[in-house]
């Protein structure tokens, strides 16, 4: 008999299931906090559980969802794994150390469809969505390798809202007392402006930030740079963005990476304050990160200074200019792909 992989049942799921097999209900809680928040894969190690219910989960489940390949190391002290799929497929996951935060950056999907010019991922194409269990998977890994984790970005590989069900599922994970009990304002989800997933979102139960890839306040520039706003423009994005902040009462940001003579003029931080200054915001300016064969180019730190002076005078929120981490081991925004996944600089082979 095949065993099933007890990490695809949901908290809800799992009760039902354990029931099934004859156990209390109260086992489902059991094994979260082993699967979970202790990290523990081996049912022989759950103490807590009768010893002969554990034989029977270890003859009905397995555990392995991914296996680590590897880790690079950047100067700046960012490290990105490398992990691969059971299917054979590989994603990659960043880890960002700052003093007071610990932020894991996850993947979502393997690969990417929208074909974002400044970003490396593109260069993939779409291969197919991640299960949440793999989404929790990766943070899972990146707590056991680095140790203790208070964030959780869903920058990665991938747009999350494309994968919504499974992305609401690793959150609900997330946040659980049962899970990794990570803070929803502790879990940012970043969009690349599917209108109907920030719709989703609003009505969801959940208030993690949300973050919106920008990079244009001009329709023309912006569809050449990113194609999906030929199917949602920056008028309907600035609609869902303000019904998002005021159900949710709190602010989103905009993620505007500064691209040298594309979308880094003073006309454009006019009309970004303009189109921005009654969402209730922020804007994280980043300099973009360049990659193999690629001609963008980011604009030098005196132009991207600059810049935020220049939409200081139109927009009456918080700017900030976002210090890129990771870039020279392609850690950095837009900059994750596995396809050349055979090189492997600064590699931290025994972990």
């Amino acid at each position: 008999m095949s065993r099933e992989l007890i990490k695809a049942y949901t908290y809800e799921e799992l009760q039902a299931k354990v029931q099934e097999l004859g156990f209390p209900k109260y086992t489902a809680q059991q094994l979260f906090l082993w699967l979970w928040q202790k990290g523990v894969d081996d049912f022989s190690l759950m103490t807590d559980i009768a010893k002969k219910n554990r034989e029977i989960l270890k003859n009905h489940f397995t555990s392995e969802v991914l296996n680590w390949e590897r880790t690079l190391e950047s100067k700046d002290g960012t490290k990105k794994s490398l992990f691969s799929l059971l299917d054979g497929k590989k994603i990659e996951s960043v880890f960002i150390p700052e003093e007071k935060r610990k932020t894991v950056c996850v993947s979502t999907q393997v690969g990417c469809a929208l074909g974002c010019r400044f970003c490396f991922t593109a260069r993939m194409g779409m291969k197919r969505n991640l299960k949440f269990y793999e989404i929790l998977e990766q943070v899972k890994e990146m707590r056991r390798i680095f140790g203790p984790i208070t964030n959780v970005v869903f920058m990665g590989m991938g747009e999350p809202f494309l994968n919504f069900a499974e992305v609401m599922k690793a959150v609900t994970i997330l946040n659980s007392n049962f899970g990794f009990k990570i803070g929803q304002r502790h879990i940012t989800i970043s969009t690349a402006g599917i209108v109907e997933g920030i719709y989703q979102l609003a009505e969801s139960r959940f208030n993690v930030k949300l973050a919106l890839s920008l990079n244009s306040p001009r329709d023309e520039i912006r569809s050449f740079l990113m194609p999906i706003n030929e199917k949602y423009p920056i008028k309907e994005l600035m609609k869902a963005l303000k019904d998002y902040t005021r159900k949710k009462k709190s602010r989103a940001t905009i993620e505007y990476v500064l691209i040298k003579g594309v979308n880094d003029s003073e006309k454009d931080a006019f009309l970004l304050g303009k189109i921005l200054r009654s969402l209730p915001s922020k804007v994280n300016l980043i300099p973009f990160n360049p990659f193999p064969d690629t001609n963008f180019l980011p604009p030098s730190e005196k132009e991207v200074e600059n810049f935020a002076s220049l939409l200081s005078s139109s927009y009456p929120y918080l700017i900030t200019i976002r210090k890129s981490r990771g870039s020279d081991i392609l850690a950095g925004c837009g900059q994750l792909i596995t396809e050349n996944a055979s090189s492997t600089p600064n590699g931290i082979d025994n972990l």
